[in-house]
């Protein structure tokens, strides 16, 4: 390995195509691997297209433009995202369709959006759910000779945003169509605040009321464009919202959109828990997503027996939805991983750059030992790294992806 490559590894988790995990790569890492993150997209788009409907996956899980680009070549209607910041990171790199699941606040980030609007080609939709927001946005974009395009979002009580009621959603529609500067194009809701034990009935009860709302606006003629946009779905429970809006006929009616974004990178925990929930509700489905992010980090140190101290913490690995998960050990710069079963060892915390792990018995451990985790939330790691390594079957760097946080 060329000593030029060597050096240009030392930043955090950078490593430059042909460099390898165990030798080459200065670690901890953010590792993403190449076949099952394809089959990843591959399986969500022929899913949601397989369902009559379009997909707009939810940028924000990984920022990483990449991996956008990947998603719009296999399929997808256009990129989700959360803010305006982010939207102004993704046009940068090329993405022309954005649905911003959220609502478009404050005069600085509407004077971001308005000058991404002086491009004719760029498709731009955001969340409305309050009379204040469609009045400030009415103002700010007529004053400048554009029309928005915004999505009235309806939501549950106690959940996040959007309107709480059918009669809010109707009133807040004749407030937008008062508005020169906007435009209504669809409807949203998120599913994903909707828990306990009867959360599927819920959730399709829920659905179905979207439904209705859409079809009452259109009766209407509240609509601004001819085929609105209907849409839902998180990473748990697309299977649910696919199905509500194909038994409604949403999809011969309006543009259904289906907007998932962990399934890029899937995980170890909650999304792998919520895709083993889907298998179950459709048995046409026998194979589902595959984790494909990763952690590689080194035992830094053993200073008590049974005990190590691994270089990872709260700035490299998602630690809300369940602490990482040991996989694989490596004995640096050898391959393949060393027969001990490291998985049977248990992380118990995390500080800032350090993970505490139990080790099981019969599990050899040396300083330098290199480790995978698997973990749970991807959107809560990728935002921690400012590149990751899509590597090959043999541990190879193919691509050093850079996200955009």
């Amino acid at each position: 390995m060329s000593s030029a490559l060597n050096i240009a590894a030392v930043e955090k988790g950078i490593g430059n195509p042909g460099a390898n995990l165990v030798r080459d790569v200065s670690l901890p890492a953010l590792v993403l691997h190449r076949e099952a993150l394809e089959h990843n997209i591959r399986w969500m788009q022929a899913f949601v297209s397989n369902s009559g409907a379009e997909l707009a996956p939810h940028g924000k899980t990984s920022m990483t433009p990449s991996l956008f680009r990947r998603q719009l070549e296999a399929g997808a209607w256009g990129i989700t995202l959360a803010t305006a910041v982010q939207t102004r990171a993704a046009y940068a790199h090329g993405v022309r369709r954005v649905l911003m699941a959220n609502q478009l606040v404050g005069a600085p980030n509407m004077a971001l959006i308005a000058e991404l609007l002086a491009d004719p080609a760029f498709d731009f939709h955001c969340m409305v759910d309050h009379p204040d927001n469609v009045a400030d946005l009415g103002a700010f974009f007529a004053a400048r000779g554009l029309r928005l395009n915004v999505m009235i979002e309806y939501g549950v009580v106690g959940g996040r945003c959007g309107c709480r009621s059918e009669a809010e959603v109707l009133a807040l529609a004749e407030a937008i169509k008062a508005q020169l500067g906007l435009a209504l194009t669809g409807i949203e809701g998120y599913e994903g605040v909707i828990h306990g034990d009867q959360a599927v009935s819920g959730i399709r009860g829920f659905a179905a009321s979207l439904v209705r709302l859409a079809v009452q606006l259109q009766d209407s003629a509240a609509f601004a464009i001819d085929k609105p946009i209907i849409t839902a779905s998180g990473s748990a429970w697309y299977d649910l919202i696919a199905e509500s809006f194909a038994a409604q006929n949403a999809v011969g009616r309006f543009l259904s959109v289906l907007r998932p974004g962990s399934y890029v990178a899937h995980d170890h925990g909650i999304y792998k828990e919520a895709q083993c929930c889907v298998l179950d509700r459709r048995s046409d489905l026998h194979e589902g997503l595959r984790p494909a992010l990763e952690v590689w980090a080194h035992v830094q140190s053993l200073p008590e027996p049974g005990f190590a101290v691994i270089a990872l913490g709260k700035r490299d690995v998602a630690y809300d939805a369940g602490l990482p998960l040991p996989l694989l050990r490596y004995r640096a710069g050898v391959l393949p991983a060393v027969g001990d079963d490291v998985s049977a060892c248990t992380v118990t915390a995390v500080m800032d750059q350090h993970a505490f792990m139990t080790v099981a018995p019969g599990v050899q451990l040396r300083v330098g030992d290199i480790i995978s985790f698997g973990t749970s939330h991807p959107c809560l790691t990728f935002d921690k790294w400012r590149t990751g390594c899509l590597v090959d079957e043999q541990l190879n760097v193919i691509e050093s992806m850079e996200t955009c946080f």
